[in-house]
């Protein structure tokens, strides 16, 4: 994955690639077919687009679809794996941030690898029998 694009009239291979462009918090990035949102964001000079759960940037971490550190929301769909989404002409990408997140909701992914999993309680005593 290269971190910049290269315009089409400066490209020596000249490849034939498809321009797309999609909107990442209402702002139009471009990208060509085929690119994961990853690769336009970071090829868009954004190299951070999530907060962790301590406020710390997040961006790319593995580029394989197993640390979940480049979540974004596509077109309404929460926790996307920025690295593994080829672009589509038109996508909405919105950042997201894990204090955005509702901490028990269905299909929330799991933050940085070697997070703490939020505490659980206790289950009560079992009350003595006489």
């Amino acid at each position: 994955m290269s971190p910049r694009l290269v315009p089409a009239r400066d490209d020596s291979v000249r490849r034939t690639d498809r321009p797309l462009t999609v909107t990442v918090d209402g702002t139009p990035v471009p990208g060509v077919a085929g690119q994961t949102l990853a690769g336009v964001l970071l090829a868009a000079g954004r190299t951070a687009w999530r907060t962790g759960r301590g406020g710390a940037p997040r961006g790319v971490f593995c580029g394989i679809g197993v640390c979940f550190d480049c979540l974004v929301t596509v077109n309404g769909e929460r926790d996307v794996r920025a690295c593994m989404r080829r672009a589509r002409d038109g996508d909405a990408v919105t950042t997201q941030s894990r204090a955005s997140a509702a901490p028990d909701a269905p299909g929330s992914a799991p933050d940085a690898p070697g997070s703490a999993p939020a505490p659980t309680p206790a289950p009560a005593p079992a009350p003595e029998q006489p």
